[in-house]
């Protein structure tokens, strides 16, 4: 960018701090995923994008644009997303990175059938866990006394005093 001067103090921080979250060895295996997810017509990706023709930015980023706008859909937060400029720009790459892991994990976790790869490459999201009590079970409950399920109801601090 020929329009930005020099940085200072956290201007010139803050790139540097996103910089270093940035892990190699994580593109590596990003790389390799994706490359088993579409198939090896996909060529070899490059997470650190070369100069792009200016005739082809508008393409690329519709691009990226629909990729974030599906893997949203699959359920990928809008939280573990990456902005299109971050990409683009190579100002955030570690983001770029965060995404992609997201996105495998949701699909491991999915297992839906759309998952390629070796599933230990991600891990698997917390699932929700639900349990049915009967209505006896229920009713057992309320002969519990209210200390055993850590409830202090009734307690109180009367009579107590002061700690000198």
């Amino acid at each position: 960018m020929a329009n930005k001067g020099p940085s200072y103090g956290m201007s010139c921080e803050a790139p540097s701090r996103i910089e270093k979250k940035y892990d190699e060895g994580l593109e590596e295996r990003l790389v390799e995923w994706i490359i088993v997810q579409c198939g090896l017509d996909v060529g070899c990706p490059d997470l650190n994008l070369p100069e792009n023709l200016p005739s082809m930015v508008f393409k690329q980023m519709g691009q990226v644009a629909q990729f974030l706008k599906a893997a949203e859909d699959y359920g990928v937060t809008k939280t573990d997303m990456f902005q299109t400029l971050d990409l683009f720009e190579g100002k955030d790459m570690a983001a770029v990175q965060r995404t992609l892991m997201a996105l495998g994990s949701l699909a491991v976790t999915k297992n839906d059938g759309h998952y390629h790869g070796d599933a230990n490459w991600f891990m698997k999201k917390a699932q929700e866990h639900k349990r049915e009590f009967t209505d006896s079970q229920l009713q057992e409950e309320k002969h519990i006394i209210d200390l055993q399920k850590s409830s202090n109801r009734g307690a109180s601090q009367a009579g107590m005093t002061c700690y000198r």
